[in-house]
């Protein structure tokens, strides 16, 4: 059984753009290093605005970088990934991560290692996993979610009560702090913590989990990516959605909010000798007598 996608090399990896994780201008010698090792490789490096006045180096926008770049380089952490990830959707642009964070789930090179990952990337010895994402709509406005889209009261000491319809038809009703609606990549997130599942990553597949459900009967639900979900809440005067744990949208009872399995798909770009399940035995603990 193979545990991997196969997509296709890129056909040039001459131009990259970097994005660095933002706030952080203590890390402005690790990110001008590099940005030697990728130059020492032939390679063409342009940055980020924002990021690039984290080092004092003229910067382009964001969107010309997706435009003029071969991949994009998300360097920091799992964060920082998902955010490259989210904004560059629409550009279809494979991303590399290099991880300067502390978990790692989503981000596998180390700096030490991308000298030779490069070289690697040269020889096409490297692979491109594709990530399933979710598509938010809010009334008119579309959001996409690379982890997951949270629905929680805004109110610690009030209750979410959501409705939760497929097809135009109720198939339940949560009552708790909230409801999340995962990606497999984001099974391993806030869903885990909840209580929900873990999902092979490259499964297309729609995760539901209540937050603190004031029902023993409520469980996660796992549902055919080609499910729309259509929640609201005749009774909640106030929910926020949180999407990634990045951004919030404050709505009412007047809202209706839909979420579907996105056009397209996020690209992960890999070592090939990487397996997900050392990841969890190595993040979660798994297999572990302490």
């Amino acid at each position: 059984m193979k545990l991997t996608d196969d997509q296709p090399p890129l056909q040039s990896i001459r131009q990259a753009g970097l994005i660095f994780k933002p706030d952080s201008p203590d890390l402005k010698d690790t990110y001008l290093d590099i940005i030697k090792t990728f130059e020492s490789r032939n390679i063409n490096v342009q940055v980020e605005k924002n990021s690039a006045m984290l080092i004092q180096k003229n910067g382009v926008d964001f969107d010309q970088l997706c435009l003029e770049s071969d991949f994009l380089v998300s360097i920091g952490g799992d964060g920082t990934l998902i955010s490259v990830t989210r904004r560059s959707f629409q550009y279809n642009k494979p991303v590399l991560g290099i991880n300067l964070g502390n978990l790692g789930f989503l981000t596998d090179i180390m700096p030490n290692e991308i000298g030779s990952f490069l070289k690697k990337m040269e020889n096409k010895e490297y692979r491109i996993d594709t990530r399933m994402m979710l598509e938010l709509t809010v009334d008119s406005k579309t959001y996409v979610s690379f982890n997951d889209i949270v629905i929680t009261r805004s109110k610690l000491e009030d209750m979410a009560t959501i409705d939760a319809k497929i097809d135009g038809k109720l198939f339940n009703s949560y009552h708790g702090d909230g409801l999340i609606v995962s990606t497999p990549t984001g099974s391993t997130a806030y869903n885990l913590s909840s209580g929900g599942p873990v999902v092979y990553p490259l499964t297309d597949a729609i995760i539901v989990t209540p937050i603190s459900a004031h029902s023993l009967t409520q469980r996660p639900l796992v549902l055919p990516k080609d499910f729309e979900i259509e929640l609201s809440s005749a009774t909640c005067k106030d929910l926020v959605i949180i999407i990634d744990g990045q951004d919030r949208i404050d709505i009412n009872k007047k809202h209706t909010i839909k979420i579907k399995n996105a056009s397209k798909k996020a690209q992960l770009i890999h070592r090939c000798e990487r397996n997900y399940f050392d990841v969890l035995n190595k993040k979660l603990h798994w297999g572990q007598n302490s």
